[in-house]
């Protein structure tokens, strides 16, 4: 575990007594465009002393949830194998202890390393998806493990109707095809998000949140901006709903923070965080 003044602001309980615990996952090993989100947990830590941990939105305070940061995976860059074995190893050892993980990315096909985790003691695992990419190619550059493919080699761990996407607005033609057959894309938008609460109740779920979701003009320090983006209140209002569902784990990544000097974009991910934390944990 990292030291109390390390720590994502709120989250420094002992291990033992955590519901919840977070850690980093600095890989951005794949990225297409524009790499940096390796940087990201560590800036998140960081930035989180600018907010506060009380949430009033839900009225709830971090801090008096049970929620531990351990810190980031050591990962070597130059091997993604390896970088995914261990993010699935340690999303595992989690689970095994009773902690719902919620790790911190590094680019999206870290999310792939904790689904085969979370698939593996759950048969019927369910996938939530905000992105404004597909993320469902079946190669990227002739490399099957890559943060343009990750939702398809997910799909290949949970099959059809498993996986609920929500503000896709960009992929090659193939995407948007195999996304019609195989999984539940709403495009543009999170319309209907609310709404599946009901049919995934007692279902487990993992959400995964790629922070390019949101407009680039909220949101520009990410790998790969997209124009036409979802609110940040859009955003807040689907996070409050995820006390609606059985979230056994979730990521958020894509963050790059090299990419907005302001520091706004970090500063939005740690809001985020602090919210989605809240709303999983004060159940």
């Amino acid at each position: 575990m990292l030291n109390n003044n390390q720590a994502f602001i709120g989250c420094d309980k002992g291990y033992e007594e955590a519901k919840i615990a977070i850690y980093g996952a600095p890989f951005d090993g794949t990225a297409s465009f524009r790499p940096g989100s390796r940087f990201a947990p560590s800036a998140i830590r960081s930035l989180s002393f600018g907010i506060e941990t009380y949430s009033p939105y839900q009225q709830k305070d971090l801090d008096e949830l049970n929620v531990c940061d351990c810190g980031d995976l050591d990962l070597p860059l130059g091997n993604t194998k390896n970088v995914l074995d261990q993010i699935e190893s340690y999303t595992l050892k989690l689970f095994n202890d009773k902690k719902i993980p919620v790790m911190i990315g590094g680019e999206h096909l870290v999310s792939l390393g904790a689904v085969r985790a979370l698939a593996r003691k759950h048969s019927d695992l369910h996938i939530i998806h905000f992105d404004a990419h597909a993320d469902l190619r079946d190669d990227y550059l002739g490399e099957k493990l890559s943060h343009a493919t990750v939702m398809h080699r997910i799909h290949d761990i949970v099959g059809d109707d498993k996986i609920y996407q929500f503000g896709i607005r960009s992929g090659d033609k193939y995407e948007f095809e195999y996304g019609e057959v195989h999984t539940l894309m709403q495009e543009f938008n999170l319309d209907g998000f609310a709404d599946i609460a009901e049919r995934l109740k007692d279902k487990p779920v993992y959400f995964t949140l790629d922070l390019d979701v949101l407009d680039p003009s909220i949101f520009p320090g990410t790998g790969t901006p997209e124009a036409g983006g979802i609110t940040f209140n859009e955003l807040l209002d689907a996070i409050m709903n995820l006390n609606q569902f059985n979230i056994i784990g979730c990521d958020i990544n894509e963050l790059s923070p090299i990419h907005d000097q302001s520091e706004s974009s970090t500063l939005v991910a740690c809001k985020i965080l602090r919210e989605i934390l809240i709303a999983i944990g004060g159940k």
